[in-house]
């Protein structure tokens, strides 16, 4: 793949992602800075959903957001490093949607409007994957 065809839209399509990562990561931020006072005017069943996340669910976001967005900046370089990285991110996205959708059941909590999100990063996810395997293929790595 030479390196004008590569530019015209691997980077607009990274720097996109990358972006879409670090908002995961300022999400992952406010999280952690939730104050019990804040917590406490949430509604009984999400304060108590919040108060009891465990700690590996904790984790998977943490993996997702910072891996998602370590995979752009490294595709970016022209790493191969991305795609075990992005891999990971991607089993921390399905850990993670597990513990929502599977353990707390986030659409009773949130409502139907709780699975686009969701949906949204998972498809994200599995498509940086897929891009990483591509890019691969095209000898796009150094």
């Amino acid at each position: 793949m030479s390196e004008n065809t590569a530019n015209r839209w691997i980077k607009p399509v990274l720097i996109t992602t990358l972006l879409w990562n670090i908002l995961g990561v300022f999400a992952f931020i406010m999280q952690l800075l939730l104050t019990p006072e804040m917590v406490s005017k949430l509604p009984q069943e999400q304060q108590l959903a919040y108060n009891s996340q465990p700690l590996w669910a904790t984790l998977a976001f943490a993996i997702a957001v910072f891996g998602g967005a370590l995979g752009c900046v490294l595709l970016l370089f022209k790493k191969s490093l991305a795609t075990l990285t992005l891999i990971i991110s991607l089993a921390a996205v399905l850990a993670q949607q597990y513990y929502n959708f599977m353990i707390i059941n986030s659409i009773s909590l949130f409502g139907v409007s709780a699975i686009f999100m969701p949906i949204a990063v998972t498809l994200i996810a599995i498509a940086l994957v897929y891009l990483s395997f591509h890019l691969k293929q095209q000898d796009y790595f150094k």
